[in-house]
């Protein structure tokens, strides 16, 4: 008897710890499949490299950095959007006739910020048409307010990174003036490669432009002033409209608006460098 419990006790802890074994193991795989898995017929592929003529780092023209609508904005953007904003699809050449239902003057801006500029400039040049490139969704809605309060017709407004649109949708020659006010300077030297303003940008800005139309930066950081004006003097397609006399930066045009953020550094005695430059 004694020896029958003990024995049903033995094979009872057997029992026990085939199951934790089996519970608590991975399964191993065969050595066949084991070689299968570390030498996916994938992995041996040849890896495709960047594109003739591409960078394997892209420059953007934004950081996406969050924001909260306002309702405002939220109402801009729904009764508004669907008439200026226009769809991204890099398989189709913009029309601006299509888009603006007229024939006139293209001038193209990326990141227009909140739009207090781009608004103005579009009131006080109506016979212009202004094609606008912002990712930040609130920025975007608070343009879309301004052009219902201020009955504005002629801008249109991709919420797409303005590198893309220039690259897919704008052919050669086809723009009149760019606008690119107040770029992220990036004012770190590590971080410098990410500024909007280098070479391969400018030659695809100036190659966009037609003969006689015109590049216009300003910033308010003055290293980043430095590097546009040796960028932007460097370009063979741009000529300077400002005098060496003046450092080759250009007095600020009439069209383009102080804004609160740039008046508030004026006050603090702080520079706000305009360039102005023209395609030959």
């Amino acid at each position: 008897m004694g020896q029958g419990l003990e024995g049903a006790a033995r094979r009872h802890r057997r029992v026990r710890a085939v199951r934790a074994n089996t519970y608590n193991r991975r399964p191993v795989p065969r050595p066949a499949e084991k070689h299968a898995a570390m030498t996916d017929p994938r992995h041996d592929l040849p890896r495709p490299g960047p594109a003739e003529g591409t960078h394997l780092r892209q420059i953007k023209s934004y950081v996406l950095r969050a924001g909260r609508m306002g309702p405002g904005q939220e109402r801009a953007l729904e009764a508004l959007g669907p008439r200026f904003v226009l769809p991204y699809d890099p398989t189709l050449r913009f029309d601006p006739v299509a888009a603006f239902g007229r024939d006139a003057p293209l001038i193209l801006e990326i990141g227009f910020g909140m739009g207090d500029a781009t608004a103005h400039i579009a009131a006080l040049r109506p016979g212009d048409n202004f094609l606008c490139c912002e990712v930040h969704e609130p920025g975007v809605g608070a343009l879309l307010k301004r052009i219902g309060e201020q009955g504005i017709a002629n801008i249109r407004i991709f919420q797409h990174d303005a590198v893309e649109v220039i690259d897919h949708l704008l052919p050669d020659a086809s723009l009149d003036g760019i606008h690119i006010f107040f770029p992220d300077p990036w004012h770190k030297k590590k971080h410098h490669k990410r500024r909007l303003i280098q070479p391969p940008l400018v030659a695809q800005l100036a190659a966009r432009l037609r003969p006689g139309g015109y590049l216009h930066c300003a910033t308010d950081w003055q290293p980043y002033a430095e590097q546009m004006l040796a960028v932007l003097g460097a370009e063979p397609l741009l000529t300077n409209t400002a005098h060496a006399s003046a450092g080759g930066y250009a007095a600020k045009p009439d069209y383009r608006p102080l804004t609160k953020f740039e008046n508030r550094g004026l006050r603090l005695g702080h520079g706000v460098w305009d360039l102005v430059f023209r395609r030959v």
